[in-house]
């Protein structure tokens, strides 16, 4: 599986931060452009490439994330095991791995496309919007996580029902259930009907 390092970044040799770029589609998921990453966050939105990642245990257990709470869009809130936007070029699948291994210092032992979805998801905390197609991917981690704190505050792995009593008692990502539900037939077929996803 392709994977980039960890340390790889995209600063120019004078080391200063050049600005993220996200690579900007239409309703088909074709690259029309790119735009800077704050800007295409911004109401209204503009349809950007991202993609989720759902890790999932030996026992069929989903690993959940709580984004770290210096993060400037959704900090604090818990959503699906990691989730991004791949650099203008880069490939989905690849970016996924990459950002996996960045955020919680772990390189899933499987990872397989999932399919896509659109959604338009304004987030009324932070005042920005997701507008995204999403490339869903889903995999197992049998590795100990090493997650950075700067990405992640917390991690947890949970079943359906305990998904569902935390859902109900805590605040997740304005995109979860959607990027969830899009990927449950490629969780139910990776996870197996015992799982009970």
């Amino acid at each position: 599986m392709p994977i980039t390092p960890a340390t790889a970044t995209h600063r120019p040799s004078n080391g200063t931060a050049e600005p993220i770029l996200l690579e900007l589609v239409d309703e088909s998921g074709v690259t029309i452009g790119t735009a800077e990453k704050l800007a295409a966050h911004q109401p209204p939105g503009q349809l950007h490439r991202a993609f989720s990642v759902f890790l999932f245990d030996e026992q069929g257990r989903l690993l959940l994330q709580q984004r770290a709470l210096g993060k400037y869009h959704s900090p604090g809130v818990w959503s699906n095991t990691c989730c991004g936007h791949p650099y203008p070029g880069e490939a989905p699948f690849a970016a996924a791995a990459r950002r996996t291994y960045e955020e919680l210092g772990v390189s899933p032992s499987l990872l397989a496309e999932a399919g896509t979805v659109r959604y338009n998801h304004p987030d009324p905390a932070s005042g920005l919007v997701e507008q995204e197609f999403n490339h869903l991917f889903v995999g197992l981690v049998q590795s100990p996580l090493r997650p950075d704190p700067e990405e992640v505050a917390s991690t947890v792995f949970v079943t359906p029902a305990e998904l569902a009593e935390r859902h109900a008692r805590d605040t997740f990502s304005s995109w979860f259930m959607t990027v969830l539900d899009a990927a449950r037939p490629a969780v139910r077929e990776l996870t197996g009907p015992s799982a009970g996803w």
